[in-house]
Order: structure tokens, then sequence, then C-alpha cells
């Protein structure tokens, strides 16, 4: 209240002083200068006083400019009557004018103020409703971190344990054999199959841990290509050799275009790629049931490669999620093994190559498709090893 009051005293005292200095400098002038000229100029200095104090400091500024005008410049000057009524017209003009125009400006003023108070308002509400966002929006994402990782813990604990489980198992097995075990009798060929059961296991736990390691660097930018001149063929053709165990149970078709031209590629990673797709074409496909591998020329700079399959196919709403790293480990009702690092080191090593990887409309089941660029023919033989930047998975 205290502070209302300085305010309120501190706009009375300038419109006492604003009026005086105006009058004093219009009466140096009064023989250069008419009777209009003057009480426009009061009128500024009632409408400077009413947007800088409000409307009571303009409204006394008013009447001091009447009679001020009235004294000063009305005839006979020197006196507060007036001796011509058009005076008295004039008079009345400018104090209906001054006060008229010191309230309209003061209510401009005070809307202003208003209108800066709720536009602070605003801000303060919406500042508060965005921390309460972020509040929740850091609560859903630990809830979603923390499930992601029961998730992950899980499906990484299934894919270590199946294969330790089988090895475990043979190994006991052959274990008790040795000791002379009455209840276990295993000829040569039962003692082949388990030894082929801990190598097949071995190798998948191996292929595990390489997986890890490889999404690891591809996600820390450190991927390293060693690029040489290669046909596609013998990109396929090492992706089905090692596949061979996974396809028994398919008919595998490949269909490559007539002529086509080496690539500059990493062909061991290149294969990997094509591997990685036919595994998850067999993990999903029925048995029986074709998986086709299919390459040409997209132009005159880039290679197509596509694997297909006949199986249930991806959703429209998946098929971008689906190259997310441990994706299938969230993905419910997922009838198929694995943690989901396949396909997302697939898109890492097309991308660190320059190309694209997505998923193609078909009527029925699958079709992954991949460009590559040819590479420049004018490059060596042999690409020297370097670090790759920008292969990054977000």
């Amino acid at each position: 209240m205290q502070r209302a009051f300085q305010k309120r005293a501190t706009g009375y005292i300038a419109a006492l002083l604003a009026i005086s200095a105006a009058t004093f400098l219009l009466k140096l002038f009064r023989d250069h200068i008419n009777h209009t000229t003057v009480a426009l100029a009061l009128l500024l200095v009632v409408l400077f006083i009413a947007t800088k104090w409000g409307a009571r400091p303009a409204v006394a500024a008013s009447l001091l400019g009447v009679l001020c005008f009235n004294f000063f410049f009305l005839p006979p000057t020197g006196t507060f009557t007036i001796a011509d009524p058009e005076n008295w017209v004039a008079l009345s003009a400018f104090l209906i004018t001054a006060v008229t125009v010191g309230q309209l400006s003061a209510r401009a003023r005070r809307r202003a103020e208003e209108a800066e108070t709720g536009r602070r308002e605003i801000e303060r509400l919406y500042s508060e409703l965005q921390e309460a966002f972020e509040r929740a929006s850091h609560a859903e994402a630990l809830r979603q971190s923390e499930r992601l990782k029961s998730s992950l813990l899980d499906a990484v604990t299934h894919d270590i344990r199946t294969p330790l489980t089988s090895i475990k198992a043979s190994v006991t097995t052959l274990l008790d054999e040795m000791r002379a075990d009455p209840s276990v009798l295993l000829d040569a060929a039962e003692r082949r199959e388990m030894l082929e059961i801990i190598n097949e296991e071995t190798d998948r736990l191996n292929r595990f841990s390489e997986s890890l390691l490889e999404l690891a660097r591809i996600e820390a930018g450190e991927m390293k290509l060693r690029r040489r001149w290669m046909g596609v063929d013998e990109i396929v053709l090492t992706a089905l050799e090692r596949a061979e165990p996974l396809t028994r149970h398919h008919r595998v078709e490949i269909s490559l275009e007539d002529n086509l031209p080496l690539m500059c590629v990493d062909g061991q990673a290149i294969a990997e790629v094509i591997y990685t797709l036919v595994d998850n074409a067999v993990k999903y496909a029925p048995s029986g049931t074709p998986i086709r591998i299919a390459a040409n020329r997209s132009d005159d700079l880039t290679m197509q490669l596509a694997v297909e399959d006949e199986g249930p196919g991806i959703a429209q709403d998946l098929r971008e999620r689906v190259f997310d790293k441990f994706f299938r480990a969230m993905r419910e009702g997922a009838s198929a093994s694995g943690t989901g690092m396949g396909l997302a080191i697939a898109r890492g090593i097309v991308e660190a190559h320059g190309g694209r990887i997505w998923i193609e409309d078909k009527e029925r089941g699958a079709r992954v498709a991949l460009t590559l660029p040819i590479g420049d023919e004018d490059e060596p033989d042999q690409i020297e090893q370097r670090n790759l930047t920008g292969a990054r998975i977000e």
C-alpha cells in the first residue's frame, strides 16, 4: 500500500512539474503561437502523464492545464476572467478533451498492464505444465527403461541359458558314461550326436557374444570396414554356406541379374547382413516354404539385394521398429527366439557402407530390401581399413 501511495504521489508531482514546464516554455514563445497550438501542447503533456502514471495524475494535469491556459494565454491574461465567450468554448473543449484523453490513455495503459500480467500468468502456467509434463515423461521414461532392462535381461538370459543347458546335459551324459554309470549306455552314433550338440551350442554362444560386441562398435561409431571388389554371387554364396544348417527345411531360390558389376564393399560384413536376413526369414517362415534371394542394379551407382519369405509378414507400424536394437526382446507374442540384435547390426553395416535397408510391401510374407553403392571404378582393388564415424544406431 505504501508503495502504491508513493507511486501516486510521484505521479501528481510529475503532473505539476510537467504542466508548469510546458507553460513556461509556451509563454516564452507566446508571440509566435496561437491558442490552438498551446492547447495541443498541453494535451500532449496530459497524454504523457496518463500513459506514464495513470488516470488520477492525468486528471490533475488536465485541471492544472486549464488554469494555466486560462491565466497565461486567454485574454485578459494574468487573471482568471474570460472576456470573449468563444474563449469559454475553447477552455471547456480543452478541459473535456484533456480529461477524456487522459482517461482513455490511462485505460489503455491499464489494459496493457493487465495483458502483460495475463501473459506472465500464462507463461507461468505453461512453465508449470511443462515441468509437470517433463516430470511425468521422466517417470514414464524410467518405467520404460526398467521394462526394457527386464525384457532385455530375460531375452539375454534365455539366449545364454538355452545353449548352456544343452551343453551341460550333453557333457553330463558323456561323463556319466565314462564313470561306467549302468543307466547310461551310449553307442558311437549317440556319442557323436552329443559332441555335435556341444559344438553347435558353443558356436551359438560365440556368435551371441560377437553380436554384442559388433552392436557396441556400431553404436560407438567405431565399425571398421575392409573393402575390396567382390561379386554379388560370391557374397550370397558365402552367406548361404554359413546358413546351410538353418535352411535344411526350406528351398533357397537365388535370382541374380545377368552381368552384375563388382561392388567395392566389405564382403564379410555384407555376407553377415544376408545371413541375418536369411536367419530371420527361416525363424518366421513355415517349414517347406521357399526363401528367395534376389540381386539387381537399381541404377548406375547402386545395387539392390533382397531376401523374402512366405511367413506371417511384418505389420506396417512395426517395419521401422524391427531395425531398432533389442526390439524383439520387447515384442509381445513373438514366436521366434533372440534378442533382436541381428537387424540392428544389419542396418548399421548397410548404413556404414552408405546404403539403406527397409521392408517392402508384399501380399504374403516379408521382403527385406537393401541398396548399396557399387563404388568408384577408379578406386584401387584394395581400400585401406579405416575408422567409420556416422555408423551409429540411434
